[in-house]
């Protein structure tokens, strides 16, 4: 059974998606959240980093829009479809987080290139605080791995997907990679194939975190279609309402495939 360590909310802060406004997040802090709680917080909106559980608490601001994809009608589009061929050579491992130095690599030349492409302040991760936001202890948390076998000194980690896994739900929760495989769309390949996972192993919905419109790095998650949207904030005691994009709060349709 979860036991709760801390329960906050932060006070307001620049926000780092839309910098003209305010954000806060409610935080709690858990140990020994089961896979079955844990899926109770993700389907009312909450996500999770090591052993905090967070939500968007903004007061005056309701653009982080939770968003999952049902597995059984999702139909990728165009471009998906070709991103997803473009790195079917990649092997797949699906397993257990992991530390080490080839991980740790992996990220700093990833954080390092959108540095310098998007003005992201610096994230120099340490073996310590990659344990505790990827790799902490949990039997929910699970790591999707590419590889590519084609080197001759041999395979070669090219993308990690960082993810949690319980009964009734696959969620995405962080996903970087080598800069020089940009050009395959991996970001791409890499949702469609957990999809297909879930789909393989009876799990109806993929949870991609938050959609926010006005921000180009988090508007991609609406093309991944059909999707539903969680209309509200609801109460840890209350029923979550999810409703097709098209009929909820912020829907529109996909123009890219």
């Amino acid at each position: 059974m979860a036991r709760l360590l801390a329960h906050e909310v932060e006070d307001p802060r620049p926000c780092s998606y839309l910098p003209e406004r305010q954000a806060s997040l409610e935080n709690l802090v858990m140990q020994d959240v089961s896979p079955e709680e844990y899926e109770h917080l993700l389907v009312r909106g909450w996500r999770r980093f090591g052993p905090v559980y967070f939500r968007p608490a903004c007061a005056d601001c309701h653009e982080c829009v939770s968003l999952r994809v049902p597995v059984d009608t999702f139909r990728p589009n165009r471009s998906q479809r070709r991103a997803r061929a473009a790195c079917a050579h990649l092997r797949v491992e699906v397993g257990r987080p992991r530390v080490d130095e080839e991980r740790l690599s992996l990220y700093r030349a990833w954080h390092a290139e959108r540095e310098s492409s998007r003005d992201w302040e610096p994230s120099p991760l340490t073996v310590r605080e990659y344990s505790l936001q990827f790799a902490f202890p949990h039997p929910s948390a699970r790591e999707v791995a590419f590889y590519d076998d084609s080197p001759e000194d041999g395979p070669r980690l090219v993308a990690l997907g960082i993810c949690d896994e319980t009964p009734h739900a696959w969620s995405a929760v962080y996903f970087f990679y080598d800069p020089a495989f940009a050009g395959l769309s991996p970001g791409t390949a890499n949702v469609v194939f957990q999809v297909e996972l879930a789909r393989a192993r009876g799990i109806p919905h993929v949870y991609l975190g938050y959609r926010v419109q006005a921000c180009a790095s988090l508007r991609y998650k609406g093309s991944f279609r059909p999707h539903e949207l969680l209309k509200t904030r609801p109460a840890l005691d209350a029923p979550p309402a999810w409703a097709p994009a098209d009929d909820a709060p912020g829907g529109e349709p996909d123009t890219s495939g």
